[in-house]
């Protein structure tokens, strides 16, 4: 075992203290050699993940059957991997083999859409009468003979797809390859929490559901009404026309929180029968709080936390970051959970969208808030995105750049293959990479990598910061964020510097160092100190004397 069994066990709310590790499958390690990351890959590495490392649960992203449209999001088949991934017995493999280190298995649920390959799909555009018409979402023609709404995609144009089979319309909030389903329809709603069913008996501990938000639209179909203050969100990944309406009528009808608990009951039940809980996170859009909330449920029934994308579209400055986890922690209802995102496969890695200098102050911030972190794969590198010319795009929307295979070691392909035919990777992997690769970051003590590993290790020992109570500190110094972590016998203090030079920082009371982002040589200051200087774009965690 890792010696830190107690975040991860069976334990009711095991996850309000694990820190979670984002998996892009294809991209995080190539088992077999064929350019394509897998799940043999990953099995290679969770001794990283668990020991050298130091994270609690894993969060795999699709790994089920699919075209590959969408990279797995169009799914073909819910109960089977796909071939590129490996098999059903490799999925098993690597869930015993993370529970065998102590880290527990998140896979995605995607209700929302389907693959058009899908057999229920096929089944459903074959007639108006067909058993499965209603699984999906159908529509007549508008008045001018057009689609039945002006709804736009994510991916851009029309939601709607005109079908010359049966006449009508089916609705695709995304790629017009992901037919949207029918969650009013209950004997679809029956065949999703079966699949649910299938991977909880497999062995998973939890799932993250895809566009939580999108699964109940208006049933009349009504227009969207224009955004007149549209602007291109440089965060967010999305065709230029999406914003240009407010997306009041395609998403969130109020039946959406009916449907959230029929899954919640689904793994209450597993985690009853079991003695395990299982979870659900939701993955939503960056909303106003008052909805945002509104998917942990009234009587906390809903999901078990949400993951909270406002960070990602919040300015990297100590003003509004302060703001932003002060909103959210008085908006979460008493006994609710907050987390924290900072990079995801969607979006812009968060050493691109603030700059490499970001990335020790981030890592302090991530691993210190209340909350659940979830960590994407590479940020403990201080990956950037790759730059990818607009015509080598394999995505429409241009994510695949912060997509590229994760670097082990500084040789060919950064380590990403392990076998005989080292086919070139699916991404590129670049120069930059493989200079911050995991094999070289190790050897530097300074380094990001080793930074997150000293992080890691004291949020497991340190009551405080791992759930501990939030309130934020009035700093005298403007580029710094400030706020204190407490238990009834612990006080810690973090010191965030978001500016471009040193800072001198009065504590509320004396207290001594417990870690710096500088360097490991600056930890453990033994004299206590109620002036610190915070150094540039770095932070300090400072235990309070007599608390």
């Amino acid at each position: 075992m890792t010696g830190w069994e107690s975040n991860v066990d069976g334990s009711a709310g095991w996850w309000r203290r694990a820190v979670v590790y984002q998996i892009y499958p294809r991209s995080f390690a190539d088992g077999n050699s064929d350019g394509i990351g897998d799940l043999r890959g990953i099995i290679d590495r969770l001794d990283y993940l668990a020991t050298t490392l130091g994270v609690d649960a894993i969060w795999c992203g699709p790994l089920y059957r699919s075209p590959q449209v969408d990279f797995g999001y169009d799914i073909s088949d819910h109960s089977d991997i796909d071939p590129c991934f490996g098999t059903l017995a490799d999925f098993d493999v690597l869930v015993a083999e993370a529970h065998a280190r102590g880290l527990k298995v998140i896979v995605d649920f995607v209700p929302n859409h389907t693959s058009d390959q899908h057999p229920w799909f096929l089944e459903s555009r074959s007639s108006r009468t067909n058993s499965k018409r209603d699984w999906y979402v159908w529509a007549d023609s508008g008045p001018d003979g057009g689609p039945p709404s002006n709804w736009t995609s994510e991916q851009g144009g029309s939601t709607w797809e005109f079908d010359e089979t049966t006449g009508q319309w089916y609705l695709h909030s995304y790629n017009r390859a992901q037919p949207d389903l029918n969650w009013r329809c209950p004997q679809l709603r029956s065949a999703m929490l079966d699949v649910l069913r299938f991977w909880l008996d497999r062995g998973v501990d939890g799932f993250r559901v895809d566009a939580l938000h999108m699964i109940a639209k208006d049933p009349g179909f009504t227009d969207n009404p224009p955004r007149a203050d549209a602007a291109p969100n440089p965060t967010d990944r999305q065709a230029p026309d999406y914003d240009t309406q407010w997306h009041v009528h395609d998403r969130m009808h109020a039946d959406l929180h009916d449907y959230i608990r029929e899954i919640r009951s689904v793994l209450d039940d597993y985690s009853a029968r079991t003695g395990r809980e299982r979870i659900a996170i939701g993955e939503i859009e960056a909303m106003p709080w008052d909805s945002w909330v509104r998917f942990l449920g009234g009587d906390l029934d809903g999901t078990h936390f949400n993951f909270n994308f406002n960070f990602l579209e919040t300015p990297w400055d100590a003003a509004a970051l302060r703001t932003s986890i002060e909103e959210q922690e008085a908006a979460l209802p008493a006994g609710a959970w907050p987390n924290y995102v900072l990079s995801n496969h969607d979006r812009p890695r968060l050493a691109t969208r603030n700059g490499p200098e970001s990335t020790r102050v981030a890592a302090m911030l991530l691993l210190t808030l209340r909350g659940t972190p979830t960590l994407y794969y590479g940020d403990e590198l201080g990956l950037a995105d790759v730059p990818i010319p607009r015509e080598k795009w394999l995505d429409p929307l241009g994510r695949d750049q912060g997509r590229a295979p994760m670097p082990w070691t500084s040789e060919t392909h950064g380590g990403f293959d392990s076998g005989p035919g080292h086919a070139a990777p699916w991404l590129p992997v670049t120069d930059e990479y493989r200079e911050r690769s995991v094999r070289r970051q190790l050897a530097d003590g300074d380094s990001v990598l080793n930074l997150y590993r000293r992080l890691l290790a004291l949020r497991r020992t340190n009551p405080a910061l791992l759930c501990g109570d939030f309130r934020a500190l009035d700093l005298d110094a403007d580029q710094c964020l400030g706020y204190v972590r407490s238990t009834a016998a612990q006080e810690v203090a973090v010191l965030l510097n978001f500016g471009g030079a040193d800072a001198v920082v009065h504590l509320p009371r004396p207290g001594r160092v417990l870690l710096s982002a500088d360097a490991p040589s600056a930890d453990a200051d033994a004299e206590p100190r109620q002036q610190v200087l915070v150094p540039a774009h770095g932070g300090l965690i400072v235990e309070l004397s007599g608390a």
